[in-house]
């Protein structure tokens, strides 16, 4: 038997899931732009995607015939490619099905029912602090509801459309459960990544077939989300192209025309402006295209084409250029985005690195690997980004090694942790100290803002240059230097205090010399140092430490 309306085996469970994961794979870039802060790192629906991709993958090599040892491959894979919190959890709930159907020939009903309440205990519980308002709500009333049904039904289809509705009334009542959702005018997009999973798995189940992608998801300003409805969705394994950034100057310039024709020919697309100038990024194969697209509408200016495969090449030949890990009383592994800063990190001994960061969260099984290669029996993980910590926390499940978290949200918190490390301390006392340095630094982040929005107090236009202290904004303006001096008079750093720079992509030496110095300029006479980061999308990173 592979699948009626009652019953489905390892099989029939398979190809449901992969209807799910396909129809997520086309509308993983509508819910990325269900990012609640407006700065280039909304990558939820890619992380989920790639998650599933990780897990069919699995499933697909499966030789197993019944429901359970289907969902048991499926869950297994997807924790090795698990990226981002939405990554993580939605591996949890893979988890918890298959622990539902754990020696079962067949997926019925009431099992189902079963397996999506033991899905929602098994996000729940896999989150050290779990947050109303997220997918872990909308898992838990999709649960609720399948329970309330089960003993009416013993038809899969009629199960899933019970749990669809509730899946869908959950998320609608995110923003009423996380005001910076309300705030933002968005769902929540993990939730709305599972609503799509459930959509998915539902018309599979129905005999349908789901072709036309999302035009808009949630709350969130219509406009913006239609102009994103045709974007290249993140996380592809093809080569990664080139940064090309221009300027296009004319007369009545179609910024949404140039922006739409662009998102036809590349991804990570910004087009911001007005009628006489717009400012242009896209990541593409071949710039040439852009420019070519780009002559249609004005004339160019300030041309600027980076080969991001190179530069990926340059960190990992930063990572593996570096001496073979030495014994140590404290190993670290942290996750970095840019040369500079790898290069940094690995100068404060951090024994390896994982590349990623804002917009390439690493999978666990990218940081397990790591942690593998290198002596020591305990490692302490430094995830510098909020995104990346949920992955790093399920690490200990993929390795025999002790594993502890040292939860830094920025790369200043990890140097910072770093430079707290005394070798003539054992492990225990070495991760106390770097968990303790973490409240010992500020950190600043200045990125540009991808969409408008009101939040946080703060009226932003695409295109501003946001400020973020301690990953709040803080402050928004026409240009960075502008802003990080708001963001320090926010601050409020006594005197003296040491201000380290780490300028990144876009950013010339010669710039951040002359902001360094403008800052050395400050009430508070400030010790400035600079350094070469190489990070994507925020073109400063700065620390300040009384």
């Amino acid at each position: 038997m592979t699948a009626n309306r009652q019953s489905y085996d390892g099989v029939a469970f398979r190809e449901m899931m992969r209807q799910a994961h396909l129809w997520l794979e086309k509308n993983a870039a509508a819910v990325n732009t269900l990012n609640v802060f407006p700065v280039p790192d909304g990558d939820t629906g890619s992380n989920m995607s790639m998650t599933m991709r990780s897990g069919m993958e699995a499933a697909d090599a499966c030789t197993g015939t019944s429901a359970g040892e289907m969902a048991a491959a499926l869950a297994h894979g997807s924790l090795l490619g698990a990226r981002g919190n939405a990554g993580v959890i939605l591996s949890q709930i893979l988890r918890g099905i298959a622990n539902a159907l754990s020696g079962k020939q067949y997926l019925d009903a009431p099992g189902l029912a079963e397996a999506l309440e033991l899905a929602s205990a098994t996000a729940y519980k896999a989150m050290a602090h779990p947050v109303e308002g997220t997918i872990l709500s909308v898992i838990r009333c999709t649960a609720a509801d399948a329970r309330g049904v089960e003993n009416n039904s013993d038809d899969i289809p009629a199960l899933l459309e019970h749990a669809l509705d509730a899946a869908r009334a959950a998320l609608a009542d995110t923003p009423n459960q996380l005001q910076v959702l309300k705030d933002a005018g968005v769902v929540d997009a993990g939730g709305q990544g599972l609503v799509v999973l459930l959509e998915g798995a539902l018309a599979h189940a129905q005999g349908r077939t789901l072709e036309t992608p999302y035009t808009s998801l949630g709350s969130i300003d219509s406009a913006w989300l239609d102009s994103m409805a045709t974007a290249h969705g993140e996380g592809s394994e093809e080569a990664w192209g080139y940064c090309t950034q221009f300027v296009i100057k004319g007369q009545a310039l179609d910024k949404a025309a140039i922006d739409s024709q662009l998102w036809e020919l590349g991804k990570s697309v910004l087009a911001v402006g007005d009628e006489e100038m717009v400012h242009v990024h896209v990541h593409m194969l071949d710039p040439g295209v852009a420019l070519s697209l780009g002559t249609k509408f004005g004339s160019l200016h300030s041309i600027k084409i980076d080969n991001m495969q190179e530069q990926s090449e340059a960190l990992h030949r930063a990572v593996t250029a570096t001496a073979a890990p030495q014994q140590t009383t404290t190993p670290v592994v942290a996750v970095a985005q840019g040369e500079g800063i790898a290069s940094v990190l690995l100068s404060l001994g951090t024994a390896a690195i994982v590349p990623g960061g804002q917009s390439m969260n690493p999978s666990t099984q990218e940081i397990a690997t790591q942690v593998n290669r290198i002596p020591g029996d305990a490692v302490a993980l430094l995830p510098n980004n909020p995104n990346v910590v949920a992955a790093c926390e399920q690490v200990d499940k993929l390795t025999t090694k002790r594993i502890v978290v040292v939860p830094s949200k920025t790369v200043p918190q990890g140097i910072a942790a770093l430079l707290a490390i005394n070798e003539q301390r054992d492990f225990d006392a070495n991760v106390q100290a770097m968990q303790d340095s973490l409240d010992k630094v500020a950190s600043i982040e200045i990125t540009t803002a991808t969409r408008g929005v009101d939040l946080e107090g703060h009226h932003i236009n695409e295109g501003d240059s946001l400020g973020l202290l301690d990953r709040k904004i803080t402050a928004t303006g026409s240009n960075p230097e502008t802003v990080i001096g708001q963001v320090l008079d926010k601050l409020a750093p006594p005197s003296g205090c040491l201000i380290t720079m780490y300028y990144g992509q876009g950013v010339s030496a010669a710039t951040a010399d002359e902001l360094a110095e403008a800052l050395r300029g400050r009430p508070e006479q400030p010790e400035v140092e600079v350094a070469w980061g190489g990070q994507p999308h925020y073109p400063y990173l700065l620390s300040v430490e009384a």
